[in-house]
């Protein structure tokens, strides 16, 4: 049986019900007060489906109040069908993708894709490693800045080797072998920014293992013990030294973002980001599959709005 045959991704009362039971596992919250004692369903002819009176506050809500479907006028099936195509797809899934399959228009379904990330979000203040764990730091850049889209590329200097990181976007990420990643796009990759992200969110009984570059100069002194691979000179592990997990995750990211998405402003990578690390974070090695996903997703949906006015302009 298919996954999308579910009564929830088809009947409307039956989604509601199903978010519900996951944003309200102990019964209805009024969003506006607080209060949870005095509530009643209401079960009007002309009332939308999924409404409930808080006799506290005297005012009606539903479960999309506070939420990323606030204020929005698409079937909460859909919005189901959206989170988990998104959830379930490894490398992501276009607007255009989801534009043609639930059959909203282009600008819905772009909006739609902007508020699933953004509950893909996690701003938690939990740290990667601990005493005996291994995490895995690496830095990559994807895509030019804003202000250099369209700009010809300066002929290449002969006398310097490798690439230059300048005006390209660079993303850190964060990975603990056999377990969870914390992932930024950052301004400036800098030594001071990188330290900076490193330090707030790896615990220093970690085990660090980076390549060779001098972001990273300096992590033995904070961590239990700092280990480099040599990639100039085609070292890729040495022992249980490697990188080659956090490679793993810029592999699928890049895959997925030229692939699928192709195009992605500056001002919306934050959120592509967090997309690829929910998806990470909660996949089959740990036990989570799509369906598992999709609910985890769901548990995130609570407190982040986003109009579609703050997604177009915001920087």
């Amino acid at each position: 049986m298919s996954a999308l045959s579910a009564p929830h991704f088809h009947n409307e009362e039956a989604a509601y019900a199903y978010v519900e039971a996951r944003i309200w596992p102990e019964g209805p919250v009024c969003p506006h007060c607080g209060g949870c004692e005095r509530i009643s369903k209401m079960g009007g002819a002309s009332t939308r489906i999924g409404t409930y009176k808080c006799y506290q506050c005297r005012k009606p809500f539903t479960v999309k109040v506070g939420t990323i479907f606030e204020a929005s006028h698409v079937a909460m099936r859909l919005w189901l069908q959206a989170m988990y195509l998104m959830a379930a797809s490894k490398k992501g899934i276009s607007s255009q993708q989801l534009h043609r399959t639930l059959g909203v228009t282009l600008k819905t379904a772009w909006f739609m894709s902007h508020r699933i990330r953004l509950a893909m979000e996690n701003g938690g203040d939990w740290t990667l490693g601990g005493e005996g764990k291994i995490v895995e730091a690496d830095e990559t850049y994807f895509g030019k800045t804003d202000d250099m889209r369209g700009v010809k590329p300066a002929k290449p200097n002969p006398k310097k080797k490798g690439r230059t990181k300048k005006n390209i976007r660079p993303i850190i990420a964060l990975v603990e072998r056999g377990g969870i990643a914390k992932v930024f796009h950052v301004k400036n990759a800098d030594k001071a920014t990188v330290s900076a992200l490193v330090m707030a969110n790896v615990h220093p009984d970690t085990r660090l293992h980076t390549d060779e570059s001098r972001l990273y100069t300096g992590a033995d002194q904070v961590f239990a013990t700092h280990e480099t691979v040599r990639h100039i000179a085609k070292e890729y592990a040495r022992g249980d030294v490697t990188t080659n997990t956090v490679e793993g995750f810029f592999s699928v990211f890049k895959r997925g973002m030229r692939g699928v998405y192709q195009h992605c402003s500056e001002k919306h990578l934050n959120r592509y980001v967090s997309e690829f690390g929910f998806r990470y974070n909660n996949r089959i090695a740990l036990g989570v599959n799509d369906l598992a996903r999709a609910d985890n997703l769901l548990s995130g949906v609570v407190g982040k709005r986003l109009t579609y006015r703050t997604a177009r302009e915001q920087v």
